[in-house]
């Protein structure tokens, strides 16, 4: 049922940090990157780390980056990309609306 589903993809920015944070943190290979979401009591915050994969995920690669979403979550980050953002305020990830097409 969920077969080639890409619920939230990365920006070139984002994959360019995820991996050198990979690298340079010594993620162990077996990892990925999970996104997902965290319950609040005013609604549900985005979150991204690393993991290994569960049996519940639903699980894709994009650009060598093994990416691993709880079914579950995938109707709260479909259509979602990750980013990078490197500015004056500061930088860090951050969760936009997918460009279409």
């Amino acid at each position: 049922m969920f077969d080639n589903i890409h619920p939230v993809t990365i920006s070139s920015r984002a994959v360019s940090e995820i991996k050198k944070i990979m690298e340079t943190k010594n993620i162990p290979q077996d990892y990925g990157l999970r996104v997902g979401v965290k319950g609040g009591g005013c609604g549900v915050s985005l979150i991204i780390g690393f993991d290994r994969k569960k049996d519940s995920d639903v699980a894709y690669t994009i650009s060598d980056i093994p990416v691993y979403v709880d079914k579950k979550h995938t109707m709260y980050i479909i259509g979602k990309q990750v980013d990078f953002y490197d500015g004056e305020e500061g930088r860090g990830f951050l969760f936009r609306e997918a460009e279409k097409g």
